[in-house]
């Protein structure tokens, strides 16, 4: 079956880089990927495979039957939305969209996806059950896409049992794969305070309430308290501060935007009630107005145990020993997370690095590209993965 695989991969392989070409040139915003699905449903026809449309919007699904179709089921997901990037790559493929960019991979998890399925499709005399191709939108904005499919049934009709999904991996070289089993990625949430004094001339500090001070304050109170929690993974930061004074002006609000992260529920639902708790006093002591808003994001993404390690073993097979990494823990967040808590699931890295090719650029970066051999090994392998869990035991 390897070989056989590898010969499929080796047989798509332009064509699959076209796709990803095409989809790099062309790429939308979260909730906006009109022609992204468009495109998607063509190479679809082109195919003469049926899917489903208009799933969360622009989400496409593809039901592909193999023998003994209803014995068991698994869900293989690409996400297809872009980032408001300005590419500066100089190549023939480079975004034609205005301030917006393929900078984290999602064309070419798309277009491995197709390969993928136009690989499982030549295969499916041998193996057993049936597999959900998942092109989903807008990873990259909350509420997430991912929440949206779930909630209208993409893991329905029929049942999903198992569910993987690959992500490009620039830490990693092309070749390579990475892994990580138990919890993964973390939780995210955004932050958005208001801080909101009295406003005043800086030489009269009599008659003000500097916001700016107070905004201090509380951002070191609040890291005082999530520095007694070292043991426990979490990321709190504020990125963005604004008190629009000058010289001589005292503002009358603050601005402030931040990220809370976690890798355990239990402890982000403490640590929400806790922020609002520490801002509430700082805003009485003080005497000042903070209003204190968590939007809350994706939970944190865990890897099934059992499910990962085998495909770790079997990765292993398909690429060899020495191309198959165990990763840590990663504070980043992906919206696949809401799959993991739902069924056994298993979301791996593909490295697409390539040093001598000056492919080195990190994800959301506006030079971040991929040495195209990943698109072979990507569709390979998880054709390969997704065979294994489906043969007639």
């Amino acid at each position: 079956m390897i070989n056989e695989i590898k010969q499929l991969s080796e047989n798509c392989f332009q064509e699959i880089i076209n796709i990803r070409r095409y989809l790099h040139s062309h790429p939308e915003l979260s909730f906006n990927e009109l022609n992204t699905s468009k495109y998607i449903k063509k190479v679809l026809k082109k195919w003469n495979i049926p899917f489903i449309d208009n799933v969360a919007n622009n989400g496409v699904v593809v039901v592909l039957n193999g023998v003994n179709p209803n014995s068991k089921t698994i869900a293989l997901r690409a996400d297809i939305d872009a980032l408001p990037i300005q590419e500066k790559n100089e190549v023939c493929y480079r975004s034609k969209n205005d301030g917006i960019m393929h900078a984290c991979g999602h064309d070419v998890h798309t277009a491995s996806l197709l390969g993928t399925l136009k690989i499982l499709n030549d295969l499916k005399n041998k193996w057993h059950g049936a597999i959900k191709f998942i092109f989903q939108p807008a990873e990259e904005m909350l509420p997430g896409g991912a929440l949206q499919m779930i909630n209208e049934g993409v893991l329905k009709n029929p049942k999903v049992d198992l569910i993987m999904a690959q992500h490009v991996y620039p830490e990693l070289d092309v070749g390579q794969v990475g892994f990580c089993a138990g919890k993964y990625m973390a939780s995210t949430d955004e932050l958005h305070i208001n801080v909101t004094g009295i406003s005043g001339h800086a030489a009269l500090p009599e008659k003000y309430n500097n916001p700016i001070l107070v905004a201090c304050n509380l951002v070191s109170e609040l890291e005082n308290y999530f520095s007694k929690y070292r043991d426990a993974p979490s990321i709190f930061a504020i990125g963005f501060f604004e008190g629009l004074g000058s010289t001589n002006i005292i503002p009358e609000t603050v601005v402030l935007k931040g990220t809370f992260r976690a890798m355990n529920e239990k402890f982000r639902k403490i640590s929400h009630e806790k922020m609002k708790t520490i801002a509430a006093k700082i805003a009485s002591k003080h005497s000042a107005k903070i209003n204190f808003d968590i939007i809350n994001g994706y939970p944190f993404l865990v890897n099934d145990i059992a499910f990962t390690n085998k495909n770790i073993c079997l990765a292993k097979k398909y690429l060899g020993e020495k191309n198959v990494v165990e990763l840590p823990i990663r504070m980043t967040a992906e919206d696949f997370a809401y799959y993991s808590h739902i069924l056994p699931s298993c979301f791996y890295r593909l490295g697409i690095r390539n040093k001598d090719k000056g492919i080195i650029h990190g994800l959301h970066t506006s030079k971040f590209d991929i040495d195209e051999n990943a698109l072979k090994i990507g569709m390979g392998l998880l054709s390969y993965l997704t065979t294994q869990h489906l043969k007639n035991n």
